[in-house]
């Protein structure tokens, strides 16, 4: 007779996991690393969202989907949401979650990032970073043979954005064809949101300040991709013009991690683009109020949305956990056990 740990074990596949889109994920990704939503196709996108839902509805399905799996957490920058959700949803898989604070040691600085990575890969089986530049994390994923995965870097910051439009389609149920505005800083929150909506189908409308739009280089493809999945992206001047109708209106700080010192600077280019009550009722009636946080409260948003019922800000910081666990069963194979 077997015995109840290996019959716990032996878990029918949910109806999910035989999705097509998954499947066909879960075959492409495995062992890749995600640097950027661009390393991702539009149906890829679609299944991480479809397995995400699908572990946040069913978490007992998943419980040793990743079980003696080793994650290493290498992060430049402090951080709540990104390394809780990471460690704590990789647990809940089976697996083991090591962080190493590299706050006080840039990658790189003590030895070469490929000797890091030709070392880390043989203890681990996924690196997760949180850097300042981005070449610190394709040079990781270079010279790694184990995945790695970008937790945020000044140029994108891929696994918020799939958690947002998890989030977006949680609360809508659909994300094709959605308005979604962001408003704000054209940073790299701003830049995976723009390459994700695109992938998914919703119409992305940027509005930033004269000189803070998004990289032209992120623009063109999030372009490329919203114009093969019969989406729009805008840029605008305008806070105003672009959240009219919005489904969502989406900020984030003025000043990231990193560019402290601009703080004086931004502070009056920025005003005119605070997301407050007057703002928000130029969106739709039903729209959603979204931040990534970090806020800073009664200044790129005030008090009265952050916390009104039209936020869903602690949704999406929930639903890192689950987007991520999606990502990483699908990057380490977890769907086969």
């Amino acid at each position: 007779m077997a015995s109840k740990a290996i019959v716990e074990r032996q878990i029918t596949a949910t109806s999910i996991q035989r999705d097509e889109d998954v499947l066909a994920a879960a075959a492409r990704l495995a062992g890749e690393d995600l640097c950027s939503i661009s390393d991702l196709s539009a149906g890829e996108v679609r299944a991480i969202l479809k397995l995400g839902h699908d572990v946040k509805r069913n978490p007992r399905e998943y419980r040793y989907a990743l079980d003696a799996k080793q994650m290493v957490l290498m992060f430049e920058k402090a951080s709540l949401r990104t390394r809780l959700s990471f460690e704590s949803g990789f647990s809940q898989m089976g697996g083991n979650a090591i962080f190493f604070d590299q706050t006080n040691s840039p990658l790189g600085e003590r030895e070469s990032i490929a000797d890091v990575a030709k070392n880390v890969e043989r203890w681990v089986d996924a690196i997760v970073l949180r850097t300042y530049a981005h070449d610190t994390i394709t040079e990781m994923a270079a010279n790694s043979r184990v995945p790695v995965v970008n937790a945020l870097s000044d140029f994108e910051h891929p696994c918020q954005a799939l958690a947002d439009f998890m989030t977006l389609e949680e609360h809508f149920g659909y994300s094709r064809g959605l308005n979604f505005t962001y408003v704000g800083d054209g940073n790299n929150v701003c830049h995976s949101l723009m390459l994700t909506g695109a992938q998914l189908g919703a119409n992305v409308t940027v509005a930033t300040p004269r000189g803070y739009s998004p990289d032209i280089e992120i623009v063109t493809l999030a372009r490329e991709r919203a114009e093969a999945n019969g989406c729009e992206i805008k840029l605008t001047q305008d806070p105003q013009a672009g959240v009219e109708g919005a489904d969502a209106v989406y900020t984030d700080v003025c000043v990231s991690m990193g560019f402290e010192h601009e703080s004086t600077k931004r502070a009056p280019i920025f005003r005119p683009f605070q997301v407050n009550e007057a703002l928000m009722a130029r969106a739709a009636s039903h729209a959603v109020f979204m931040h990534c946080l970090p806020a800073r409260r009664n200044a790129e948003v005030t008090d009265a949305v952050l916390d009104s019922s039209q936020s869903i800000v602690f949704d999406q910081a929930e639903n890192r956990m689950h987007a991520q666990k999606a990502l990483l069963l699908l990057l380490l194979g977890g769907l086969s056990y």
